[in-house]
């Protein structure tokens, strides 16, 4: 007796594919400092993965590395032979912590990690977004000119190439970056609308300075 058989629409077959890729990335184990917020973006139809400050991922897929930057930066680094890329969201130049909310720890995070899986510094890029001044009465700090000067002078260093930056200026920005083509868009935030943002930045960036111490158009980088 012949037995039916039953295929899934393309969609429904699309959905199960889409969702196994999210559990597996969620299922992964995670390194210090590495994102674990994962989803499914709904305008981009694509996997996605959210970093928070202090947090890095890399991959050698097209999943979506997202963030929203204020006077923070994200270094997005590519590799041109491995296609592999990553980025890191960091909050200052250097701190007294091995922690990825400073410039310099979160930088050897990224780069170590792309090497681990394939990459060299020799054919490393780099694609850099943030330093913008968005949070009132902290203008003597500089915060984004020093964040924007410590990357750029970083790279340089290790013989990385910038090779688009979109940088200082007042707006919060939004990231999307594609590790594995290296491409990236960028939308600046309009700054009237930037207060709850800049709040939330201006409480985290307390945490770790030292006591002493209408949206935009979308860009492709």
């Amino acid at each position: 007796m012949a037995t039916a058989s039953f295929a899934l629409p393309s969609a429904a077959r699309t959905d199960a594919r889409l969702a196994t890729r999210l559990e597996l990335l969620k299922a992964a184990p995670r390194k210090p400092g590495e994102a674990s917020f994962f989803f499914y973006d709904a305008f981009f139809k694509n996997d996605a993965v959210k970093i928070l400050p202090g947090e890095y991922f890399v991959h050698d897929q097209d999943i979506l590395i997202m963030t929203t930057l204020g006077s923070c930066i994200a270094a997005c680094l590519w590799d041109r032979e491995a296609k592999v890329g990553g980025m890191n969201h960091f909050m200052l130049p250097e701190g007294d912590a091995d922690s990825g909310r400073y410039g310099s720890f979160a930088m050897e995070l990224l780069i170590n990690e792309m090497m681990k899986r394939g990459a060299t510094r020799s054919t490393m890029e780099a694609k850099v977004f943030g330093g913008g001044q968005v949070v009132e009465g902290m203008n003597k700090m500089n915060i984004g000119e020093r964040n924007t000067a410590f990357v750029i002078e970083y790279l340089k260093t290790e013989r990385i190439p910038i090779v688009s930056k979109d940088v200082l200026g007042p707006h919060p920005r939004k990231v999307c970056f594609l590790p594995a083509s290296g491409k990236a868009m960028i939308k600046r935030l309009a700054v009237a609308n930037s207060e709850s943002f800049a709040a939330r930045e201006r409480s985290a960036v307390q945490k770790v300075v030292p006591a002493t111490a209408g949206g935009g158009s979308v860009d492709l980088f």
